[in-house]
């Protein structure tokens, strides 16, 4: 395997001087966006002419970063001959606290003309995208910027030449990986459904079989949980990322966080103001999900959409209109893709929350009595067409494959591999690390499960701690079209600490997110497989 890295610098800033101050390291996580702090009676403050929130050029040992400034009145965060970076600005910049560092303006991004055409509406062309990306990557954009770029291309949808455009630029900016192989697989899935840790299961199996399939994935920003936060629980996450190619080679897979990896760098910054605006626009998905694809080196991918009333896609039209922009964003970028429409009205598994994915995951790949069926046979369709990626497999026998894999013991014996490869963890099934605080949730009357809404069941697993407590979430007892008794547990919260459950609680009384009526009510959905 090869890698090449793009390296975009950030522009010097020629027509004003520089000035040396003494690095501070400040405590401050600010997820994605470097920032600077300068003290308010700085005397280089006031001479330069700076003010909060301009974009401050921050140099030292011969590398450059683009920081947002912010000035501070407290001389215990930051004194007058200092330069405070906060923790993502400083690990950027590389340099030792107490260092000597040059602080100059900067000069205005180069594609904000760009910008302020798409504001006003108008469409971009490839070389304006290309522009606007790698000012982003190199963090040349405020967040107020990144807030209007994200904003205007979700008002004006972006149409599907733009969204390739958009896409392929994001592509090219950072590291682009190649594995000298062929085919090299991968599997995703376009979020909101709460469990669904399929990939977990879909890798070993697909990897048991021979076929390439590096899987890097994400950390929880809004969910309670992500595949990264419950593979952690089994083994490391956080890996060199020498150390992980060496692992797809000898075990042909890998479950890893892919934050380090700097693929597709562009799409983390704009995420950070994706997620908390709730904007995730079909054109701003399909760039993300498949730039990272193509960077990644895949040539193969399964893409699963799922469609529910509480889901991002509610209805099958929506479904299929955008399967079309992917697959013509796809094919455009030389990437092969198979989507399917998956049942998204409740969650996949039983558990939601870190520890209670990892016992849900062990026990279906352990062949558990009490292993969630549907978190199985979901795997086991996902994982039977990947399969069918491999021209040897000829179509239609992904499945049987797949379960013949998962049945004989060959998945787990694949995962145990990848486990040790990667620093493996004790972790029991069957006595998970819950948190110590629970409360159970009672059907308020007798009748047929007919609806579950993954929002406000996720909304209660975060109130109780999840992702950062990984024991805390909801523990799924009743699962749709089942029926319940007026008093019986629907499903069980964890939370580590007081505080937490009371909230928790709160968020239950607001919504139960069940409903609970006559089965006629359960509709059920067309899917494709």
């Amino acid at each position: 395997m090869t890698a090449s890295k793009a390296v975009t610098e950030a522009q010097p800033a020629s027509t004003s001087k520089t000035t040396t101050l003494s690095l501070k390291r400040v405590g401050i996580d600010t997820y994605r966006e470097n920032v600077a702090y300068l003290h308010r009676d700085c005397a280089i403050y006031r001479a330069e002419g700076f003010q909060a929130l301009a974009k401050i050029e921050v140099q030292a040992r011969g590398k450059r970063i683009l920081a947002s400034l912010n000035v501070v009145d407290d001389a215990s965060i930051v004194g007058c001959q200092q330069l405070g970076l906060s923790e993502e600005a400083f690990v950027n910049l590389g340099a030792l606290d107490g260092e000597a560092v040059t602080v100059s303006p900067a000069e205005p991004p180069h594609s904000i003309p760009a910008l302020h055409r798409k504001i006003a509406g108008e469409r971009l062309s490839r070389d304006d995208f290309a522009s606007i990306v790698q000012d982003i990557a190199a963090h040349r954009y405020s967040k107020i910027e990144l807030t209007a770029f994200v904003v205007a291309c979700n008002q004006g949808e972006l149409d599907r030449e733009e969204v390739f455009f958009l896409s392929d630029a994001m592509s090219k900016v950072g590291r682009r990986l190649d594995w000298q192989e062929h085919p090299v697989v991968d599997k995703h899935c376009i979020g909101g459904i709460p469990g669904n840790r399929t990939s977990m299961l879909v890798v070993p199996i697909v990897a048991a079989h021979g076929m390439l399939c590096p899987k890097t994935s994400s950390r929880a920003i809004t969910s309670p949980a992500g595949t990264a936060d419950t593979m952690e629980l089994l083994a490391r996450v956080e890996l060199p990322f020498d150390q992980l190619t060496d692992i797809v080679h000898r075990h042909r897979g890998c479950l890893a966080w892919g934050g380090s990896s700097d693929l597709s760098p562009a799409d983390d910054v704009l995420i950070s103001v994706e997620r908390p605006l709730s904007i995730d626009s079909p054109g701003q998905m399909v760039a993300s999900i498949l730039s990272k694809k193509v960077a990644a080196g895949s040539s193969h991918l399964l893409l699963d959409i799922p469609i529910g009333p509480s889901a991002k896609v509610r209805s099958m039209p929506e479904a299929q209109k955008l399967r079309k922009l992917f697959e013509f964003v796809a094919k455009r970028m030389g990437l092969a893709i198979e989507v399917v429409i998956t049942d998204g009205r409740q969650p996949i598994g039983n558990g939601i929350g870190p520890a209670l994915e990892a016992r849900d995951v062990i026990r279906v790949l352990k062949n558990h009595p009490l292993a969630p069926n549907d978190l199985r046979q979901k795997s086991l369709r996902l994982a039977g067409r990947m399969l069918e990626f491999d021209p040897d497999v000829r179509g239609g026998d992904g499945f049987a494959i797949a379960r013949d894999i998962l049945d004989s013991g060959r998945a787990w014996q694949k995962m145990q591999a990848i486990m040790a490869a990667q620093g493996m963890k004790d972790f029991d099934p069957d006595k998970p690390p819950l948190s110590p605080l629970s409360f159970d949730v009672a059907a308020p009357h007798s009748g047929t499960v007919v609806e579950i809404d993954n929002v406000q069941l996720a909304r209660i697993a975060r109130s109780a701690g999840a992702p950062r407590a990984k024991g805390s979430g909801v523990d799924l007892l009743v699962k749709l079209g089942e029926q319940v008794e007026q008093g019986q547990a629907l499903y069980r919260v964890y939370a580590a600490y007081p505080t937490e459950l009371a909230f928790a609680r709160q968020a239950c009384q607001r919504s139960l997110g069940y409903r609970i009526g006559a089965p006629e009510l359960l509709l059920p959905l067309q899917l494709e497989y």
